[in-house]
């Protein structure tokens, strides 16, 4: 199994039956079950899935349910450094810079760079808590200068 799994990109079938298993998930989760049993249509084989397994499939199914492409990491992965762009939204480029600097933290592995996933969403978080800031403090002078806003 690679360190990232293949994209999954909801057809609208998989869009409306993501919806309904993750209402249905919802109903059960939410309602204090202590595992979930999922039974196949075709022959009727069956799974148990704890609560909190089951809390993370509904997650996802709301998400492929909004149209949303999904894409499983494990926690401990490495990320190519078109893997950690696409995930920043971010250029290759502008992303290699950020490493160069220091800002990110990697390691190289022959000529390429691995990029820890929990060091690139630290990032993305500090990244995006100072774009909030910034757009608070534009907010607060617009306001300050009855721009209307």
């Amino acid at each position: 199994m690679s360190a990232v799994l293949d994209t999954v990109t909801p057809s609208p079938s998989d869009a409306r039956q993501a919806r309904e298993g993750s209402e249905a998930l919802a109903r059960l989760v939410d309602t204090g079950a202590t595992d979930v049993r999922l039974r196949a249509a075709d022959d009727g084989s069956e799974i148990v899935l704890s609560a909190s397994v089951a809390r993370l499939l509904r997650d996802v199914l709301a998400r492929l349910a909004q149209g949303e492409p999904v894409v499983l990491v494990p926690q401990k992965a490495e990320l190519t450094t078109h893997q950690a762009a696409d995930l920043l939204g971010v250029s290759r480029p502008h992303l290699i810079k950020l490493l160069e600097t220091g800002q990110i933290a990697y390691r190289k592995v022959g000529v390429q760079r691995r990029i820890p996933l929990p060091d690139l969403l630290r990032y993305r978080e500090a990244n995006r808590a100072v774009r909030l800031k910034a757009l608070e403090e534009l907010q607060e002078q617009a306001q300050a200068l009855d721009m209307g806003y």
